[in-house]
């Protein structure tokens, strides 16, 4: 499996997380913007970064740190590992 390939299904996985809960998502495919997904619940929106195996490195953790959202948003870093069933979460 190629690495684009692997990064849209983990995005997938990401999308039904937050589905379960209670978040109505869209991904924002091809776009190469600073988030993958965006999610809209009843209390908040999430935006949110999905990566397989590691961690966004210093200068990308800075932009999405960096990047200006309303209040009530919350910025999320899924890293996805093999095998794993629920993604490791960062909240920035």
């Amino acid at each position: 499996m190629n690495a684009k390939r692997k990064g849209t299904r983990n995005e997938h996985r990401s999308i039904q997380v937050l589905e379960a809960a209670g978040y109505r998502c869209t991904r924002s495919a091809a776009s190469l913007g600073e988030w993958d997904i965006i999610g809209i619940g009843s209390q908040d929106v999430v935006l949110c970064q999905v990566k397989t195996r590691d961690w966004p490195g210093s200068v990308e953790m800075e932009t999405l740190r960096e990047f200006t959202a309303p209040s009530g948003c919350r910025k999320l870093v899924h890293r996805w590992r093999h095998r794993q069933r629920l993604p490791d979460v960062k909240e920035l």
